[in-house]
């Protein structure tokens, strides 16, 4: 065998297996494919079986007797006006069922219909027809076969005569007409009508009802319908149904399987499963034209040259048919998307080059000049920040702090700059703040100490104007101060609007931490809360004894930092000597629960007010409660009544109230009486507390549980000789309650 026949060889063999295999039958070309104006696709036929598929012969008659005029397909009864392969439709004609009545028998003549596609390969469509029913007093039943309740609908059209004038051309909402849907796979349909509903008593202006399943597409109301038979006549009796039809019953998965009966036989057909009842039909695929049921090339599924169809498959260049699809382009030189649009001319490729050359250019000058622009207001924005930073060095008295320091060379203190400030507290981050005051915010800060130890770093608010000029000289009093129990001021940045003070860092929180939070009473025994104490009075007595002297103004629990060995840091003092004067006029310079009373009601600080202030500590030393309570209740002022009814055991803290404690508690207490004297001139010096307090300590140092000299010292004699020091500051209990109510209605305001 020649190696050029093999193909042709294996081809015929493979079509001889197909025949043996019993492949799908195919019909004859002599079979007629067309009766009167209507087609008769295949699987449709007319004539023989070998014409049609099995359910699809139709019959051609003509039924008006006149040749070669009136021939038309029929399936049984019923007239086929066409046939649509893509949709899997046909077009039948449905008779319209009435109910008129009779003035001559004085009854109702009922013409009822039914049409019957069980076993058949037809189906009503659900989606196109719709039940319809005409008249003024109808009710009209739709229902499925030989009424086995699978299926049964009805529709009531209702009108008066009042209402005739009423109707609107192409509206059935119920007033004359009356649709409703239909459900899917109905294959047989019967319509009567209810007898209890009838025209006997409105024959003379409608005597006839109408119901009919109708391609809903087909049908448009008009108003002479429910009142006369033009619904009837016009129609001859007969609307339009939309069937649906199907191959078999069985989906396209299924049928693919099996050679012998599967429809979809031409090269480029597709398979689709029927949208209404078991089936499938059959579409030629994308880009193809004809009849997927045929197995001939010339007959079956077609390429469309969708070049020749340009309203169809519009191309604005040109167009390539090729199997399937087609391929348009724009011609050569030219360019677009011919597909959607007009191509455009290519410029010639030197004039390209040109204009790429002076676009390139053109973008290159912009890049440049924006570049020169932004370095212009970068450099503008940086000597305006520059005259700004210079501007508030000014302002703040930073050349005179400058000239003293040249004067004075031993001094320890340091000017920061801008940028330094700002690197250490990566630029003021909230999230390196480890405190919040009523005189500035207070950051950690990083690499501003040359051993790289932490600082705090505290953001002073508005300095007041008047007194920035005399800023620079406080700030290198301050810097003066040096003292173990005060917080080291190392240095100072004047460049911002208010002035950043640099301090050393204290890491062990503060003795309100210590008092308040902290959850190991062994951490604060009596003998630790006595040495906090007098670290803090002896720190106190050296600022009001400087040789310039400084008054602390914010004197509590909170500012007293605690180092590593729990020794006493006074801290917040910085910012209090700058604070605006329009501040301490319109609101109170320190704390709620520590403020002298005194000074609320003349705002004049005096060394005496930090002593007041200190007194409120002591009593959170000895009680472990709050200068200020949640509900607003004073420290000082439960003190005071405790004192007053002999309960100031009760106010005591249990953790060091023992018996061995007492009498230097009591002491602790009388003191602290004595520094909320409500007269400023009646109270201790700082120096005095700081030196009978560690008079007190010593007692606890060597554990003494034994009274000095004599008899104990109870708390009913303290509260004896407190009162008899009343002597000593003059009216104090009848001054305080005297001056109580000023002095809660000023507290609000503290800060």
């Amino acid at each position: 065998m020649q190696p050029h026949l093999l193909p042709a060889v294996l081809w015929l063999a493979a079509t001889a297996v197909l025949l043996a295999a019993g492949a799908v039958r195919q019909p004859s070309s002599n079979c007629q494919r067309k009766c009167g104006e209507v087609d008769i696709p295949y699987p449709f036929g007319i004539g023989p079986d070998d014409c049609a598929m099995p359910g699809f012969i139709l019959r051609c008659d003509n039924t008006s007797g006149v040749p070669f005029v009136s021939f038309k397909p029929y399936v049984n009864h019923v007239d086929v006006l066409n046939i649509s392969l893509l949709q899997g439709q046909a077009r039948m004609l449905s008779a319209i069922s009435s109910s008129c009545y009779n003035t001559t028998s004085k009854l109702m003549d009922y013409f009822d219909w039914s049409l019957n596609f069980t076993n058949t390969p037809y189906r009503f469509s659900s989606t196109e027809n719709t039940f319809t029913v005409i008249g003024c007093q109808s009710l009209a039943y739709i229902r499925d076969y030989d009424n086995n309740g699978k299926y049964m609908s009805g529709c009531v059209a209702m009108c008066q005569k009042s209402d005739v004038t009423t109707f609107t051309n192409d509206s059935c909402s119920g007033i004359g007409c009356c649709q409703t849907a239909i459900p899917k796979g109905l294959q047989y349909y019967r319509v009567w009508f209810d007898e209890n509903f009838n025209t006997t008593q409105i024959y003379n202006f409608s005597a006839c009802t109408y119901a009919v399943l109708t391609d809903s597409s087909d049908f448009h109301f008009q108003m002479s319908y429910a009142t006369s038979k033009d619904f009837n006549t016009s129609n001859n009796g007969r609307l339009p149904l939309s069937v649906d039809w199907a191959i078999g019953k069985e989906t396209c998965e299924v049928a693919g399987k099996k050679l012998d009966s599967y429809a979809c036989v031409s090269k480029n057909s597709e398979c689709v499963d029927s949208s209404n009842g078991p089936g499938y039909i059959c579409h030629c695929s994308v880009g193809y034209y004809g009849n997927p049921y045929l197995q001939d090339p010339a007959q079956g599924c077609i390429d469309i040259d969708e070049c020749k169809d340009p309203n169809n498959y519009p191309c604005h260049g040109r167009c390539h048919n090729k199997e399937g699809g087609f391929d348009c382009f724009c011609p050569p030189g030219t360019r677009g998307n011919a597909t959607i649009g007009p191509c455009s001319k290519v410029v010639a490729k030197q004039v390209q080059i040109a204009i790429g050359i002076c676009t390139i250019v053109f973008f290159v000058l912009i890049i440049l000049l924006g570049l020169q622009w932004v370095k212009h207001n970068q450099r503008i924005m940086r000597q305006n920040l520059i005259s700004k930073k210079d501007a508030y060095f000014r302002q703040h008295g930073g050349q005179l702090l400058v000239d003293m320091m040249k004067i004075e060379n031993n001094i320890n203190f340091k000017l920061y700059c801008h940028e330094e400030i700002e690197l250490a507290t990566n630029n003021f981050d909230d999230k390196e703040i480890i405190g919040r005051g009523g005189q500035g915010t207070v950051y950690k800060g990083y690499d501003l100490d040359p051993d790289n130890n932490l600082v705090a770093i505290k953001k002073c608010k508005r300095i007041d104007e008047n007194r920035m000029t005399e800023f620079g000289q406080e700030l290198l009093i301050l810097s003066r101060v040096t003292h173990k129990n005060i917080v080291k001021l190392l240095g100072c940045s004047l460049h911002f609007e208010a002035p950043v003070l640099v301090y050393e860092f204290v890491p062990n929180k503060t003795l309100h931490y210590l008092i308040h939070v902290h959850d190991e009473p062994s951490m604060r025994t009596l003998e630790i809360r006595l040495k906090i104490a007098s670290e803090s009075a002896t720190a106190l007595a050296y600022l009001h004894t400087h040789k310039h002297p400084i008054f602390h103004g914010d004197v509590k629990s909170a500012n007293i930092l605690l180092a590593h060995d729990l020794s006493a840091k006074v801290s917040d003092f910085g910012c209090s000597m700058i604070r605006s004067t329009e501040e301490n006029l319109h609101g109170v310079k320190g704390t709620m629960g520590y403020l002298d009373p005194e000074y609320l009601l003349n705002f004049n600080l005096t060394d005496k007010s930090d002593v007041y202030s200190f007194g409120v500590v002591l009593l959170e030393l000895i009680t472990r409660r709050r200068a200020l309570s949640k509900d607003k209740e004073s420290l000082v002022s439960v003190f005071k009544d405790a004192v007053k009814e002999d309960k100031l055991v009760e106010l005591l803290d249990p953790e060091i109230a023992d018996h061995d404690n007492i009498e230097v508690i009591c002491q602790v207490a009388e003191l602290a009486d004595q520094c909320l004297a409500m007269a400023g001139a009646s109270r201790p010096k700082m120096s005095q507390v700081a030196e009978e307090l560690r008079g007190l300590i010593r007692p606890v140092l060597h554990g003494t549980g034994e009274h000095h000299a004599g008899s104990p010292f109870t708390v009913q004699e303290w509260s004896s000789t407190n009162n008899a020091a009343s002597e000593y500051t003059g009216d104090e209990t009848s001054d305080y309650y005297s001056q109580k109510k000023k002095a809660a209605m000023s507290i609000e305001f503290a800060r």
